[in-house]
């Protein structure tokens, strides 16, 4: 597949991936997919043979956009305990999606267990690859003993987060827990760990 061939497979995926998140997996039709892009559904089957293989591509790239994003963060702020705020600050960076939508990994996550999907493991990669980079965050901090369940507790309160402030669309909700987050972090474990 050539330079424009990719171009236009690269245009799917953003495409299904965008619909997926704001309709859900299986709300969304390859008519869908294809009217976003504006291409025919011929063309479109050319790239893609089955929904499931636009699911893998969706996935892959959501991962691998997470593993970027964080490598990133990791350039950007020379101090663990900055990153982790960051992190922390993520659904502030995306609050109007998040009201309206809840998390892209969370929601997909969700909706493949309630399905058992065969990609659900796929998908939780998403969730794998935050909670080693967090573990990597909180261990050069000398948090080592359980570095592992503080990153799980900051994996679930996010989701838990984003979750409450989608239902009620409530920002002021998604801003104080985020706050109460960081003060949690300070409190019991970067003063507990010194």
């Amino acid at each position: 597949m050539g330079t424009k061939g990719e171009k236009l497979r690269q245009r799917i995926v953003a495409a299904a991936d965008e619909l997926f998140y704001r309709q859900g997996y299986e709300n969304t039709s390859f008519s869908d997919i294809a009217d976003a892009v504006g291409i025919s559904r011929g063309n479109f089957y050319y790239h893609f043979k089955s929904k499931d293989e636009i699911l893998n591509a969706v996935i892959n790239t959501r991962v691998s956009g997470i593993d970027k994003m964080l490598n990133e963060w990791n350039k950007e702020f020379t101090d663990p305990r900055q990153r982790l705020y960051h992190y922390i600050d993520m659904p502030l960076r995306n609050q109007e999606k998040i009201s309206l939508h809840g998390c892209p990994v969370g929601s997909l996550c969700t909706e493949l267990a309630k399905a058992s999907h065969s990609m659900l493991d796929d998908a939780n990669n998403m969730f794998i690859v935050f909670r080693t980079w967090l573990v990597a965050q909180l261990e050069l901090l000398g948090i080592d003993n359980n570095a592992e369940q503080v990153a799980m507790h900051l994996l679930a309160r996010g989701q838990g987060i984003a979750s409450v402030a989608n239902a009620f669309e409530d920002k002021e909700f998604l801003q104080q827990e985020v706050k109460q987050l960081k003060r949690w972090l300070d409190d019991e474990i970067f003063d507990s760990s010194h």
